[in-house]
Parts: C-alpha cells; structure tokens; sequence
C-alpha cells in the first residue's frame, strides 16, 4: 500500500483545512480593505469638519444658523463614520480569529502528515539497513565457506 493510500483521508482533511483557510485569508483582507476604506472617510470627515469649524464666516443670523445646521449635519456624519469604522474593527477583529484558528487548524494537519512520512521514511531506511546487513552476512558467510574449502583442499 502506498503511501497515497495510507494518507488519503488525512489528505483530504487537510485539502478542505486549505480551503477553509485560503477563504478566511480572503475574509480577513476584504475586513481590513474595509476597515482602511472607513479609517479614510473618516479622517476625510473629520478634517473637513475641524476645517469648517476654524473659518467662523459672516456674523449674519441667517448665516450662522446655516453653518452651525451644516456643522451639525457634519457632526452627524463623523459620529456615523466612526461607528462604521468601530464596526469595521470588530468584523476585522473576528475574521483575524477565524483566520488564525483555520490556519492553525491546517498546520495541524500539514505536521500529521509529515510526522507520517517521517515515519515511514525511517522505517524504509530501517529495513534498507537490514537488508544490507543481510547481504553483507551473506557475503561474509560464502567467503568463510570459500576460504575453510581452500584450507581443506591445501
């Protein structure tokens, strides 16, 4: 039997651990790709905001009341930005998890199966050894029985 054989259902756990893992590995990049793309709309939001609110415009009441209603609005947008960005790290900070579990889950694998053929590999050498050391008596055997008959045969 060979080594395939004896090794295919821990093959094909570790074929479905390389799945799993290459998907969180995706997860996890698409998690961080959003977290930077809020990370962004929120430094953007915030550097309008402190930009607006450092040019105090005309003193008319009529324009005061508009700029403090867009400071507001702004005010708003950068609450909710930083919310979804909060959110963004937690989804981040959970497929990181998954990644690192599935990923630990797959080296497992990947070290039974070498542990096996590490195995195997020594039991090969084990009995190339034995059957040298055969061969070798063998040889060792004829050539005794060769020399005995040729002191006989003197």
């Amino acid at each position: 039997m060979s080594a395939r054989e004896r090794d295919r259902g821990l093959r094909a756990v570790a074929r479905v651990r390389e799945v799993r893992e290459r998907d969180s590995r995706l997860g996890l990049q698409r998690a961080l790709q959003e977290q930077q793309e809020h990370a962004l709309v929120l430094s953007a939001l915030e550097v309008e905001l402190a930009s607006r609110v450092e040019d105090p415009g005309t003193a008319d009441a009529a324009a005061y009341v508009a700029r403090r209603a867009a400071l507001q609005s702004l005010g708003a947008a950068v609450g909710g930005a930083r919310g979804r960005l909060d959110s963004a790290e937690v989804v981040r900070a959970a497929a990181d998890a998954h990644w690192r579990s599935d990923h630990t889950r797959l080296s497992a694998v990947e070290g039974l199966l070498e542990g096996r053929a590490d195995v195997r590999r020594a039991e090969a050498l084990h009995e190339e050894a034995k059957e040298l050391d055969d061969a070798a008596g063998r040889q060792w055997l004829r050539r005794a029985v060769a020399m005995r008959r040729a002191e006989e045969g003197r």
